[in-house]
């Protein structure tokens, strides 16, 4: 396979991996779980929201503008309608990328999905066994 044509795997992915090949078969979580949940993307930055709400005005707008400038908000829509935000700040101008500060403001929210997927699956796996009259620990 050509590396350049290869899509660098994140963490979760790696992870999912391991399990797999350690034959971990009771029901989780998945990274494919996780992007299934997500019905919807918005990005944005601090500039974009100030510039579009009646906000007050900083001491110094030119300094407020620049800074909001660096900071990355990503809004991830869940299939039932909840949301959760990421979000990425750029220390130096210089470095900010609009892709790079999105990317990571993506894998903040979706970090935040984890626990929630996880209390359904948890919740699903002591209904299923309180209806059997077993225990689900």
């Amino acid at each position: 396979m050509n590396m350049a044509t290869q899509t660098p795997r994140n963490g979760d992915e790696k992870i999912e991996d391991e399990i797999v090949r350690k034959g971990k078969t009771a029901p989780r979580v998945t990274p494919s779980d996780i992007e299934a949940a997500i019905i919807d993307e918005l990005y944005f930055t601090a500039h974009h929201a100030s510039i579009g709400l009646d906000v007050s005005p900083f001491e110094r707008p030119e300094v407020a503008s620049r800074a909001h400038m660096l900071l990355t908000f990503c809004v991830l829509t869940l299939r039932n309608g909840f949301t959760v935000t990421g979000e990425s700040a750029c220390a130096s101008p210089e470095n900010f990328d609009i892709e790079i500060g999105r990317k990571i403001a993506r894998q903040n929210a979706v970090q935040k999905i984890w626990p929630l997927e996880g209390y359904l699956l948890k919740q699903r796996l002591f209904a299923a066994a309180d209806s059997d009259g077993g225990e689900c620990d």
